[in-house]
């Protein structure tokens, strides 16, 4: 906490645009002053926040998922193509497991971890190209925790980059390929996962 690994993450994805220094995406450039212009670069971010950011919870899990790319299943006359979006839905609900009777059940009905797997689902669905995951298992159960990061080792291997922001020692030396330190707002350090454990990060942390 206060390390302002989130902000990183926030001017990544447009929310809130750094004042100073630079942004590469694919080898290039790039000036991202919106969460749409970050999108359309192929960039989703999953923020720790489900509940009050992440998520619509009195809206049905088929319109959470394609709150982000509506554009997608409108018709010629603007309307919301329901077929589509239920499909894509039911995609999800197989592909991640998620949970629940129906993908008409309200967001807000769902245990912590099938709500953690619809705001993945949703994100997911933009087809990222960097994915950006702040706490991505905080305050779900175990097994939902060990289904997150099969999923995610699973969308490494497909070529998806994972920005993983986390205060979960074990997580991150388990699920990173590489690691950044923060501390009260400055990068302390970068160590890769065959030289990290848990003593380095530590002293770099409260350096």
């Amino acid at each position: 906490i206060g390390a302002r690994r989130t902000d990183v993450g926030l001017a990544i994805f447009g929310i809130e645009p750094a004042d100073t220094g630079q942004i590469e995406f694919e080898g290039k450039p790039v000036k991202i002053q919106s969460a749409e212009q970050a999108v359309k670069l192929g960039i989703a971010y999953v923020t720790e926040d489900r509940r009050g950011l992440g998520l619509s919870l009195p809206m049905p899990i088929a319109t959470n998922i394609s709150l982000p790319t509506l554009r997608r299943y409108l018709n010629g006359m603007g309307l919301i193509r329901r077929p589509a979006e239920q499909a894509t839905a039911e995609e999800y609900r197989d592909k991640l497991m998620i949970r629940t009777p129906s993908v008409d059940l309200e967001v807000g009905k769902l245990s912590g971890g099938n709500q953690q797997k619809v705001m993945l689902s949703k994100w997911l669905n933009s087809r990222p190209k960097l994915l950006i995951l702040d706490e991505p298992t905080r305050g779900i159960d175990v097994g939902a925790k060990k289904e997150i990061h099969a999923l995610m080792s699973e969308m490494a291997r497909q070529g998806v980059a994972i920005a993983m922001i986390s205060s979960e020692l074990p997580e991150i030396l388990g699920m990173s390929d590489r690691i950044y330190v923060m501390h009260e707002g400055r990068l302390k350090g970068e160590v890769d996962r065959k030289d990290a454990n848990q003593e380095i990060l530590m002293k770099m942390a409260i350096s």
